[in-house]
């Protein structure tokens, strides 16, 4: 008889093929106080069903606050059930984008007000806390940069930041780590995060590897810029930006010191992980981008100058 009571009508399509509605029952309601909610989600045809389905002995105490898939035409015992189950996480999406750094990642976060500003640093700081199948002094570069669904009401940064290893692990390590050659995974990170911020073009980022992996190799200067933004509050700040560049007691100045900066300089895409791991050699030593951030690679130091007159970069 109860399921009698709210099994599909006739004419009305089986619950097994209508979409998922998500149903949210407020904290401290009663199982009959849902009827008119659930009759003008579509769930039930009216709130009378659904109370005498109630009323003929179902036991409503166990419902649970929270959001609850139902569909419509579902019999009540089935109603009944999903009400009293565990409610769907009330999860969100929150993006770490490509080239962030973690003081870029714990400012998106702060701002959502899912933590307190320096939370996720804090957290990150503690390499040793984290689940890792190699050793590395710095997280930067590690935290996979991708859009995962987090809980803003228990959000743990601690936990981000362990998933965000955990995809790096998955997405690059795990089936790239018997491919880096001569270069240690560290090395492969740091230049791969410095590839996320020169070139914009993924498919142009193995040439571009070529070129800074032989300048290490002949002892040159790397002189990527980008990595004398990498301590900027704002990373944009053209005036302290330019300060940076000045400073040769900054570590991270690649254009007055040699070899790689000290740890990388953001999060690097899976294009770019590959592309400093398996880099193209060429003839080329120098390159720049043009207004259109088109890349003009040189042989010397004659045809740079020659891009940067014709492209008016300087």
């Amino acid at each position: 008889m109860l399921l009698m009571m709210l099994a599909c009508e006739p004419g009305v399509t089986p619950s097994s093929e209508q979409p998922e509605i998500l149903f949210e029952v407020p904290a401290g309601s009663s199982a009959r106080g849902l009827g008119g909610s659930l009759a003008t989600a579509g769930v039930v045809g009216s709130a009378s069903r659904w109370e005498w389905f109630l009323r003929l002995g179902a036991d409503g105490s166990c419902i649970k606050a929270g959001r609850h898939k139902l569909k419509a035409g579902m019999k009540g015992e089935e109603i009944l059930a999903a009400l009293c189950g565990v409610p769907v996480p009330k999860d969100e999406p929150f993006t770490v984008v490509e080239g962030w750094r973690i003081r870029d990642i714990d400012a998106a976060l702060a701002e959502k007000g899912w933590i307190k500003a320096g939370a996720y640093i804090e957290a990150a700081s503690k390499i040793d806390s984290f689940k890792l199948p190699f050793t590395t002094t710095s997280l930067e570069g590690y935290l996979y940069p991708e859009t995962y669904k987090v809980e803003p009401d228990s959000f743990d940064p601690a936990q981000l930041a362990q998933r965000q290893l955990d995809t790096f692990v998955e997405r690059f390590y795990t089936p790239y780590q018997q491919k880096l050659g001569t270069r240690s995974l560290n090395e492969v990170v740091v230049m791969a995060s410095l590839l996320e911020r020169e070139e914009p073009t993924p498919t142009n980022r193995p040439l571009v590897a070529g070129i800074l992996w032989k300048r290490i190799d002949a002892g040159w200067n790397l002189g990527v810029d980008a990595t004398s933004r990498y301590s900027l509050d704002d990373w944009n700040d053209r005036t302290a930006f330019l300060k940076k560049l000045r400073d040769p007691t900054d570590p991270y100045n690649t254009r007055l010191r040699g070899g790689l900066p000290p740890t990388a300089i953001g999060a690097a895409s899976l294009d770019s992980l590959v592309a400093a791991s398996a880099p193209v050699p060429s003839e080329y030593w120098y390159y720049l981008h043009d207004a259109s951030k088109t890349l003009h690679p040189a042989k010397d130091e004659a045809g740079h100058e020659a891009n940067r007159r014709r492209y008016n970069v300087y």
